[in-house]
């Protein structure tokens, strides 16, 4: 079993840019679907994105595509989520979670493991 941890989240104008990390313990993130969502109050829990066990591919909703990237360091068992031009609908509590399954989900119920989240707020 593995262990999640985010930190990195903070309160930035738009246009601005914060890196979110997911550091693991426990088990190694290559062995899983490293998968980041997204809660703003009142809303569901939303798929970012995610990044393969291999760490050689990545996916992401649309409404990030080209502002967000996932990146993973193996040595550091950390998965990283780079947000540039940040926008007052990206405020929310950003988890990272982990998949023991071969398939990309964009369900959170599909993800086994959970982080306890980090709140991105940004201003307009």
């Amino acid at each position: 079993q593995v262990q999640l941890v985010e930190s990195g989240g903070g309160l930035v104008q738009a246009g601005g840019s914060l890196r979110l990390s997911c550091a693991a313990s426990g088990r190694a993130v290559a062995n899983y679907m490293m998968g980041w969502f997204r809660q703003a109050p009142g809303k569901e829990r939303e798929f970012v994105g995610a990044i393969i066990r291999s760490g050689t591919s990545t996916y992401y909703v649309d409404s990030v595509k080209g502002r967000f990237t996932i990146s993973r360091d193996s040595a550091k068992n950390t998965v990283y989520l780079e947000m540039n031009n940040l926008k007052p609908e990206d405020t929310a509590i950003y988890y990272c979670a982990a998949d023991a399954t071969f398939s990309l989900s964009r369900s959170p119920s599909t993800y086994d493991y959970w982080g306890q989240g980090t709140q991105v707020t940004v201003s307009s």
